[in-house]
């Protein structure tokens, strides 16, 4: 049987009222439970919290100094803050309020500076403070230009996430029913946010979801659905046909595994028409390890807990595709999944043995449990020598590493050529999903080296450190000629908490950067 996809079809609605707070009607809709303000912190020149689009006019209908009210509160205007303000009803015939027949829920939001970067902060703020209402209407954004609007309904779409859950009897309170975006929105952003939150929500799911469900067959199948809804060409290579055209690295990771590997490719043609000039051709490669026990190698128990996620490249570099195809963008994305289990077996790989990987190298093992590197090294020679890319990406949970080097904040960034470097780094630094170019050090190159076979995939006897450079080393050796960028997200991949527009557990870091980067792509 098929297995049902389970990336939500629909996001929380989202829409735009041209009007103001001072002459809208909408305030006096049943249906409306919040009106959303934003503020900002106070300026040189003026003390207290500073309101901004729509906040005054919301004082004087309402009858309220807002801004005593929020500096009784104190309230700081800082990005992301926010505090709700629940207003009394009035008691009797004749002690009508100013506020009657308006929304008595009235929240402040915090937009700090006014930022895109604040913005999306304030979005998953209204997000997480308005779950379980119908309508909410705010002037968040109002004034804040196309690359504002757009953080702010990325943040608010983010905010709105929460990981399924096959446990809970009485679920949470879901989003709000409907956000009213009040003022001179632009729908062309709106709907920018909204494809970019769609690419993390579906990376995001895909990577929470637990491994009893999430072996590589379900995960190709589920790569299938998706492909096929959005008009693209997926082909799925199940294990024969693997062992036929010598995926040697793939197949040997998922040998200790009952679940047989895949390897998935989905291909994104623009639309005849769509530009003028021809655009590029990228490939993202995604690891897609479906639950890692480090093999023979085996992990300590809890290091392995959170390796449902990793498989996090993959489920990255699928949303990319699906994106560009939501986004009809004039470049051609492909996407290439080696999909396995890295389990302990009978079958299982060992520390010693030398593999074959795609195209004939031969790679020298040490550690199974630096597994991601073998299959990314199948997906990027077969990319190299089939796929005819002109740049060719790839994303992966790889190592510890970039995680200690780094922390949770920053994806390791790796790539020998600086147009690249700056053009990611800018992409990232723009969806809120930053990065940092390390460097591949020339020098670190003998840790690859190996007496028994092309390479050795992990150091042996060269100790130079440095893992997350020894491990792009040993990847930049499957690119070819190709400009290559390799995307190290094993730190930002998963949260340890919820904070902003971050949820704890599966992130989906990567999906907005790489189609901020494809957009931009010229």
């Amino acid at each position: 049987m098929t297995p049902a996809p389970v990336v939500p079809q629909d996001l929380p609605a989202i829409r735009v009222v041209r009007g103001t707070v001072a002459s809208s009607t909408l305030l006096h809709d049943e249906g409306v439970d919040a009106l959303v303000l934003p503020v900002a912190p106070a300026s040189d020149d003026d003390e207290g919290v500073q309101p901004r689009t729509g906040t005054a006019d919301a004082a004087a209908r309402y009858g309220i100094d807002l801004s005593d009210l929020a500096d009784r509160l104190e309230v700081t205007g800082a990005a992301g803050e926010v505090q709700t303000v629940q207003l009394p009803r009035g008691v009797g015939t004749s002690r009508d309020l100013p506020w009657d027949g308006l929304p008595r829920r009235v929240v402040l939001v915090g937009i700090g500076a006014g930022r895109p970067a604040d913005l999306r902060r304030a979005g998953a703020a209204v997000a997480r403070s308005t779950r379980g209402l119908r309508r909410v209407v705010t002037t968040t954004g109002a004034d804040a230009g196309q690359d504002g609007v757009r953080a702010l309904v990325e943040g608010y779409l983010l905010g709105c996430y929460r990981h399924p859950s096959r446990a809970t009897r009485k679920p949470p309170p879901g989003p709000a029913e409907e956000l009213v975006l009040l003022g001179r929105h632009t729908e062309s952003a709106v709907e920018a946010g909204r494809l970019a939150a769609r690419a993390t929500w579906t990376a995001r799911v895909l990577t929470a979801t637990p491994s009893d469900t999430k072996n590589p067959q379900w995960l190709a199948e589920q790569a299938r659905q998706l492909g096929e809804a959005a008009g693209l060409r997926v082909e799925i290579l199940e294990p024969a046909a693997l062992e036929e055209a010598g995926f040697g690295g793939i197949l040997a990771v998922g040998r200790g595994s009952a679940h047989g590997p895949r390897l998935v490719t989905l291909r994104y043609e623009p639309p005849q028409g769509t530009s003028e000039r021809p655009g590029r051709h990228v490939v993202v490669v995604g690891k897609g390890i479906t639950y890692d026990t480090g093999g023979l190698s085996i992990k300590a128990r809890e290091a392995m807990v959170p390796m449902k996620t990793d498989m996090a490249g993959a489920a990255v570099a699928l949303a990319t595709v699906l994106g560009a195809a939501a986004a009809g963008l004039r470049h051609r994305v492909t996407a290439v999944l080696p999909l396995a289990e890295n389990a302990v077996g009978a079958s299982s790989y060992r520390p010693g043995d030398v593999l074959r990987v795609y195209g004939g190298t031969t790679v020298e093992i040490a550690n199974t449990d630096a597994e991601g590197r073998i299959v990314l090294a199948d997906g990027l020679a077969h990319a190299t020598a089939d796929l005819d890319p002109d740049i060719l990406v790839d994303v992966a949970t790889l190592t510890g590493a970039a995680s200690q080097g780094l922390g949770k904040h920053h994806g390791a960034l790796f790539t020998p050529d600086d147009r690249l470097a700056r053009a990611f780094e800018d992409a990232g630094a723009a969806a809120g999903e930053p990065l940092w170019r390390m460097p591949l050090v020339e020098d670190y190159r003998s840790a690859t080296r190996s007496t028994v076979a092309d390479l050795r995939h992990v150091p042996g006897e060269v100790a130079v450190g440095a893992g997350a450079v020894t491990a792009a080393l040993f990847l930049q050796a499957f690119v070819g000629a190709n400009r290559w960028v390799h995307l190290d997200v094993a730190g930002p991949a998963r949260a340890a908490s919820s904070s902003h527009e971050v949820v704890e557990g599966a992130t989906g870091f990567g999906a907005r950067l790489l189609l901020r980067w494809l957009a931009q792509l010229r």
